[in-house]
């Protein structure tokens, strides 16, 4: 009797064993499903967050950045800003995707900024008079050329079929442009994206770029960079211009030139910011007077020598340009056109006989 009940007691807590061991498995095995579940929906999550719908989008023409198709296929502005001290800082000129600037007459700088998405812009500007050499810029782009009035060697051009512009002398002046009372004229006239819209509606210009138009840079893939193979250190190129005096310095961090001016930081008065660009090109060019009152004539259409600066160095280039209709190509020392790195530009225009004025140096000091 006692050993029978022994045998029922063994009987027993082995049972009890196998039961333990039996919940133990199954608690595991739900555990890890429940991981792998966890898990595999974790991924599934961060593949569709990391996952960018690319539809209605394409690559910009001026920045080789993704934009929405009816901003990437709309035609730029060319608007002529005003430089002088008294006219700085300039509204709006941060969402400009390049940016010209060249001697006008006297030494100062006028620029161009050539805007793909002026969209929501209510004060851009303030915008000056027109010079034959911008108009041959905005051409480059199929940009829509905004000026107030011109100097009268321009005149002839401006008012060819080659070139939709709007100015502020014509009759849909006050359509495009208005004035503000806080600097004195010329220096007060602002357009707007408004301002611009209509102009162009009035005037029944082409909205949508040519369909033979070519971008004007090659820039480089998602994900890709340039990081100039062979160039020199660039932490700071002075232009030399001799009026503003303008300086950029890099900045590691975020790969950006930040620009300087009249001893300054160069800023958008709308918003306060510093500008800063991706790539900078200084573009030598050959040049003559008009006349004797220094009003310059500088040949962007030719070719010349120049020079490249991105992500900290600068390589030596060369450009040209087969006809007024055709845009300016930068070319590296193996003759292969150079490919700039996605974002904003500052094209610097130097006249051939200033170029010991532009010095580049690896440090900001």
């Amino acid at each position: 009797m006692k050993r029978k009940s022994i045998i029922i007691g063994s009987i027993i807590v082995l049972a009890v064993i196998v039961t333990f061991i039996a919940i133990a498995v199954s608690g595991n095995e739900k555990t890890e499903e429940t991981t792998a579940d966890t898990t595999e929906a974790t991924t599934t999550q961060e593949e569709t967050e990391t996952t960018v719908s690319r539809e209605g989008m394409m690559h910009s023409n001026l920045t080789g950045e993704w934009v929405d198709n009816s901003i990437g296929m709309r035609r730029p502005a060319a608007v002529m800003l005003n430089n002088i001290k008294v006219a700085v800082p300039q509204s709006g000129i941060s969402k400009a995707s390049i940016v010209y600037e060249a001697p006008v007459e006297g030494g100062i700088t006028r620029l161009l900024g050539v805007f793909e998405n002026y969209d929501g812009l209510d004060k851009i500007g303030s915008v000056r008079s027109a010079r034959t050499y911008y108009v041959y810029l905005a051409m480059e782009f199929d940009a829509i050329y905004l000026h107030y009035g011109s100097a009268h060697y321009a005149d002839s051009l401006l008012n060819s079929d080659a070139v939709s512009n709007l100015s502020g002398l014509s009759g849909i002046g006050s359509t495009v442009y208005y004035r503000t009372s806080d600097r004195p004229a010329p220096h007060n006239a602002y357009t707007s994206a408004t301002g611009i819209t209509n102009g162009i509606s009035a005037l029944g210009y082409r909205t949508q770029t040519d369909s033979a138009y070519e971008s004007h840079f090659v820039f480089t893939g998602d994900g890709e960079s340039n990081s100039l193979e062979g160039g020199i250190p660039a932490g700071k190129i002075s232009v030399g211009y001799r009026i503003n005096n303008p300086w950029f310095e890099f900045n590691p961090a975020d790969g950006l030139y930040y620009r300087f001016q009249y001893g300054a930081p160069h800023t958008d008065q709308m918003d306060g910011s510093q500008l800063a660009y991706k790539n900078v090109l200084i573009q030598y060019c050959n040049y003559s007077y008009y006349d004797g009152n220094g009003y310059l004539n500088i040949d962007v259409n030719g070719g010349g020598s120049g020079v490249f600066i991105s992500n900290g160095k600068a390589v030596d280039i060369t450009w040209n340009k087969e006809s007024t209709s055709n845009r300016a190509r930068y070319f590296d020392s193996s003759g292969n056109e150079i490919i700039l790195n996605q974002g904003k530009t500052w094209v610097c225009i130097v006249l051939n006989d200033a170029k010991d004025s532009v010095s580049i140096s690896e440090t900001t000091d």
